[in-house]
C-alpha cells in the first residue's frame, strides 16, 4: 500500500514538473516573438550607458520612485483586480466617436485628433506629427486581455496620411504598439523617442537614418522655427522580463505659431515646474490622467495632480489624455474625466479641453468648446 501511494506521489510530480518545464520553455519561446523588441547593443548601448540618467544599470527617475505607495503590497493590488472590481471600469455603451478625416485637409491648417488613451495626430506649420499610436483592439502582448472598449478604435492605419515625426513617449505596449508600428512603416520620415527605444524600431526593419534618440533635455532643430526637445517624465519602462533599459519621455514641441507640451505617462514631480519655468509657458498640454490609482501614484498622477502639473508647466490650455479606450485601473472608465472636469470647474485652474475620440481640435482656436460627452454614456 505504502509502494503504490509513493508511486502515485511520484507520478504527481513528474506531471508537475514537466507541466512548469513546459510552461517555462513556452514562455521563453513567446519572448522571441518581434513585437518584445530588442535592448540597445553595440554603439547604442554604448551611448545609454553615458547618460547620466543611467545609473546601477539602468535608466533612473529625477526623484527615487517606488513602483507601489508605502503600505501598499502586490498581494493588495491582486485582491483588488479580483474582488473589488469596479463597477463601471468598461462602458456597456459604445464609446460616441466622430471622424475626422485626415487625408484631405489643407496643409495650412493647425488641428490635432484624439485617437483615444494617448494617441494623436497633429498638423501644425504644414508637418504632421503622430504621439504613441496604438491602432489596434489590444493594449497588451497577450491578444484578448485588454481590448479596446467598443466603438473606440475607430481609425486605422488606412485613415494616417504621411508621417514627418512619429514621437514616441516610452515602449509600453499602450504607448509602442508592434502591430501599428509594422503598419505605418511605409508612412513614417523619422522617429523621435527617448535613448535605447530606437532599438525596437531598428530590430523592426526602419532605417536607422530615420531614427532619432535623445536623452532628457536634449534637443534637436526640425528647422529654423521648429524645434523638439525632450524633458522628463517620472515612470519607467520595459516590455521584456528586464525593466527600465530605455528611457521614458515627454516632448516640448516649439514651432513658429505654437508651444506644445506633450506630457507621455509620469507621476507627480518637481520637473513639471523645472519645465515651465524653462521652456513654458505652454499654449496647451497634453497630460495623462486614467489608469492611476493612489496605490501606484509615483508612476501615474492623480486627478487633482494633473491640475496642479498644468499650473507648474504655465499651460493655457490643458487637454487629459489616457482614457476612454482600454482599461489598465480599477476605477470606473468615465471617473478620470469626471473627477477632473469637477475638481476644475469647483476651483478653477486652467481650460480643459474634452474633445471626443475623433474630434478635429483647432489649434489656432484657444476658445473652441467641447461638451462633456461622456455624461450619458453607461
Amino acid at each position: 500500500m505504502k509502494q503504490t501511494t509513493r508511486k502515485r506521489l511520484r507520478k504527481m510530480l513528474y506531471i508537475f514538473l514537466i507541466f512548469i518545464v513546459t510552461i517555462t520553455i513556452g514562455t521563453l519561446l513567446f519572448l522571441q516573438h518581434p513585437l518584445f523588441g530588442k535592448t540597445a547593443s553595440g554603439e547604442r548601448l554604448i551611448t545609454v550607458q553615458n547618460s547620466e540618467n543611467f545609473r546601477n544599470d539602468k535608466f533612473q527617475n529625477l526623484s527615487e520612485t517606488p513602483d507601489l505607495t508605502e503600505g501598499i503590497t502586490y498581494p493588495d493590488i491582486f485582491k483588488d483586480m479580483f474582488f473589488n472590481k469596479s463597477e463601471y471600469a468598461i462602458p456597456t455603451d459604445s464609446i460616441p466617436t466622430e471622424k475626422t478625416n485626415l487625408l484631405d485637409k489643407n496643409i495650412e491648417e493647425n488641428f490635432m485628433v484624439w485617437f483615444g488613451h494617448s494617441s494623436y495626430f497633429m498638423q501644425i506649420d504644414g508637418k504632421k506629427y503622430l504621439v504613441d499610436p496604438v491602432l489596434t483592439e489590444n493594449a497588451s502582448p497577450i491578444y484578448g486581455t485588454n481590448t479596446a472598449f467598443k466603438g473606440a478604435n475607430n481609425y486605422t492605419v488606412e485613415d494616417l496620411p504621411e508621417i514627418d515625426y512619429l514621437l514616441i513617449s516610452h515602449d509600453h505596449y499602450d504607448h509602442l504598439d508592434y502591430t501599428t508600428i509594422k503598419n505605418i512603416k511605409s508612412k513614417v520620415k523619422h522617429i523621435v523617442c527617448g535613448l535605447g527605444v530606437g532599438e525596437h524600431f531598428e530590430y523592426w526593419g526602419f532605417d536607422k537614418n530615420k531614427i532619432i534618440e535623445k536623452d532628457w533635455n536634449e534637443s534637436f532643430e526640425i528647422d529654423s522655427e521648429t524645434k523638439i526637445t525632450l524633458t522628463p517624465a517620472r515612470h519607467f519602462s520595459g516590455r521584456g522580463l528586464k525593466r527600465n533599459q530605455s528611457l521614458w519621455t515627454s516632448f516640448v514641441l516649439k514651432t513658429k505659431t505654437m508651444n506644445l507640451y506633450l506630457g507621455g505617462d509620469s507621476g507627480y514631480d518637481f520637473h513639471f515646474k523645472e519645465i515651465g519655468d524653462t521652456y513654458g509657458p505652454f499654449d496647451l498640454a497634453i497630460l495623462e490622467n486614467g489608469q492611476y490609482d493612489y496605490k501606484w501614484k509615483y508612476i501615474h498622477m492623480l486627478p487633482d495632480e494633473v491640475l496642479k502639473a498644468a499650473s507648474d508647466l504655465q499651460a493655457k490650455r490643458l487637454f487629459p489624455v489616457h482614457s476612454s479606450k482600454f482599461k489598465l485601473a480599477n476605477h470606473s472608465w468615465k471617473e478620470p474625466l469626471e473627477k477632473i472636469t469637477t475638481l476644475n470647474d469647483s476651483a478653477f485652474v486652467v481650460p480643459i479641453i474634452t474633445p471626443k475620440i475623433g474630434s478635429f481640435i483647432d489649434l489656432n482656436n484657444p476658445n473652441q468648446s467641447f461638451e462633456y460627452w461622456w455624461k450619458d454614456v453607461k
